[in-house]
Formats: C-alpha cells, structure tokens, sequence
C-alpha cells in the first residue's frame, strides 16, 4: 500500500512554503487542498507548494489545484508550484497545461533555518472520523462532487484542440 500524502509547512515573511509528499488522488485530494488550505494564514502574499516528492497524482488532483489557485487568487495570494523536470508527475502537469495557470518551477526557494518549534505534519486522510471535517465542504468553498463538471466561467478550464 502506499504512503499517506503528507502536508509539511514553513513560513518566511510574507512566504509559506507547503511541501506535499507521498499520492493525491480521488480518495484524499479534497482533504490535501484541506489541509494546504488549514496551513496558510491570510495574510501570506505567496504560497509555494512543493511536489518535489509527490510520486502521483490523477485528474481530481489536478482539479483540485485548479480550483485552489482561482480561490487563492480571489483571495490575492500567489500560488506557485515546485515540481522538477524530474518529477514522476511532471508530465501529468505539462499535459493538463496546469503550468498555464499556476506557474511552475524546478526547485524550491531556500528556506532559512527551520522554525524553533516545528509544527507536526498533517496528515491528509485522517486517521479516524472526528478529526475529519464535518461540514463536508472544503476550504476551498466549494461544495461540488469532485466529478462534477466546472462550468468553465472562471476561465481556467482548458478546452481540447
């Protein structure tokens, strides 16, 4: 079985660095973006989300950064994302044209010295019902299935040659 994803944070001024490791897919993408979201205070100016050691990610991974760059973006943070050339989900990225949305670089900023009291990870499925959310909603506002379609107004949906 595979690893958990895991959400990892650091902040730098008006930076928060989020690192994301292990699989998003269908099963914990809602409840990764959750977490990122829980990690970011409102006033960072940009957010780094590394995926250097994302090993996978599907299509309900994809929407969901979709959908937490237009709502970041309302909320005036930048979100930009670290993923090397490397990467196994690289071309996942290239392909979905997620780079035309959400810029995207090969290696992380440097980060100084970790915080005195380092914060524990989060863990992205968690392990039992209460520490779930209850709302069912994600930070992200939006209450849609995940296999719902995007109506397309916020103009990030890509359409097919």
């Amino acid at each position: 079985m595979s690893e958990l994803a895991r959400v990892r944070t650091h902040r730098d001024g008006s930076t928060q660095l989020v690192c994301v490791t292990g699989e998003v897919d269908l099963s914990n993408a809602r409840d990764v973006i959750d977490a990122v979201g829980h990690a970011v205070p409102d006033d960072v100016t940009r957010i780094v989300l590394d995926l250097t050691e994302t090993t996978y990610v599907d299509s309900a991974a994809i929407a969901t950064l979709f959908r937490l760059s237009e709502r970041l973006r309302d909320r005036r943070q930048d979100l930009r994302l670290v993923v090397p050339q490397t990467s196994p989900i690289r071309a996942v990225i290239e392909l979905t044209r997620l780079s035309q949305v959400i810029p995207v670089d090969e290696v992380a900023p440097s980060v100084p010295s970790a915080p005195q009291t380092p914060q524990p990870p989060y863990a992205a499925v968690p392990d039992d019902v209460a520490t779930a959310t209850s709302s069912g909603r994600g930070v992200d506002g939006d209450d849609r299935s995940e296999d719902e379609p995007d109506d397309g107004r916020d103009g990030t949906r890509q359409r097919s040659p």
